[in-house]
């Protein structure tokens, strides 16, 4: 949504550092094994054997994420909706070259509490130490439509607001005792620049990220807190645009993202927690979040 990109930099978007490595590049997955999505040999080994959850992994940024992970050789647990969609992504990866058997399929709707406890309850079956969490699933405001707050639906707003904010806080909040049993904790929160914005017509999916932002920062303060001992490192991810169900009207592909996303899943220790970043390397600031003063290569 382009639109909102003006409206994101009058709010103070422009806050940022910038990496000295561009990370968006738009690696082709057929080529993964040479080019590793930009990792380095060390980080990329980093990944193996290491579990993860996916959300929204059945299209776009969350396939893409997806097949990267299993191509490092982590054992990736794919979650949405639509059961075929997540099936299809098993195959995307098939053809690349890359071994699925690793994979696991929990198709589950992300507006439902009770499927997401269910969920819940087969990830913690399947695995004694879930390593990482991508909370990439999210509903948009209707495409491209300018929809003003003041025509909006309560059912609309309910609808966005579960699966943008309430799903990633409840699913983070079952899954981040179990995660701490292996004192290392990877959590990528896919925010928009939206969180940023104030657009017009864009009320609804504004407040959902803006909100989303703001969680992630204190769910990852709390969890340090409560954990000193741990190795906590949750993150909130700007996906930048790119061809998606959610974004029909960009040329980008959505494998721009799994550069940066890698690069935060695969840190070592004493990593960043709570901070902002964008899948071009910038560091971003949100209200009184310090920015990342050190590089991630």
């Amino acid at each position: 949504m382009r639109i909102l990109k003006k409206y994101a930099l009058k709010a103070g978007y422009r806050n940022f550092k910038k990496m000295l490595t561009p990370v968006d590049r738009d690696y082709d997955p057929h080529e993964w094994k040479k080019h590793h999505f930009g990792l380095s040999d060390v980080r990329w080994e980093r990944l193996k054997g290491k579990c993860i959850w996916v959300t929204g992994a059945g299209t776009g940024y969350g396939q893409c994420i997806a097949v990267a992970l299993a191509a490092a050789g982590s054992l990736v647990i794919l979650s949405g909706r639509r059961k075929e969609k997540l099936v299809e992504t098993t195959e995307v990866m098939k053809s690349y070259g890359i071994e699925n058997d690793n994979c696991e399929i929990i198709d589950f709707d992300l507006k439902d509490f009770r499927e997401i406890e269910e969920a819940c309850r087969a990830v913690k079956g399947l695995t004694q130490n879930l390593y990482g969490i991508v909370n990439n699933a999210a509903l948009p405001q209707g495409g491209d439509s300018p929809y003003p707050l003041q025509a909006g639906t309560y059912e609309m707003w309910d609808n966005i607001i579960k699966t943008n904010l309430t799903a990633p806080w409840y699913l983070t909040k079952i899954m981040a005792p179990h995660m701490i049993k292996g004192k290392e904790i990877r959590v990528i929160f896919m925010t928009s620049e939206a969180g940023w914005a104030f657009t017009p017509g864009f009320g609804m999916y504004n407040v959902s990220k803006a909100a989303l932002n703001n969680l992630a920062a204190s769910f990852a303060a709390e969890v340090s807190e409560s954990n000193p001992d741990a190795d906590i490192q949750m993150n909130i991810l700007v996906p930048g645009e790119a061809k998606t169900e959610m974004n029909q009207g960009s040329a980008d592909s959505p494998y721009a993202v799994v550069g940066m996303s890698l690069i935060l899943l695969s840190h070592p220790g004493g990593g960043p927690n709570g901070k902002f970043f964008h899948r071009d390397g910038r560091h971003l600031q949100f209200a009184y979040a310090a920015i990342h003063d050190k590089e991630l290569i």
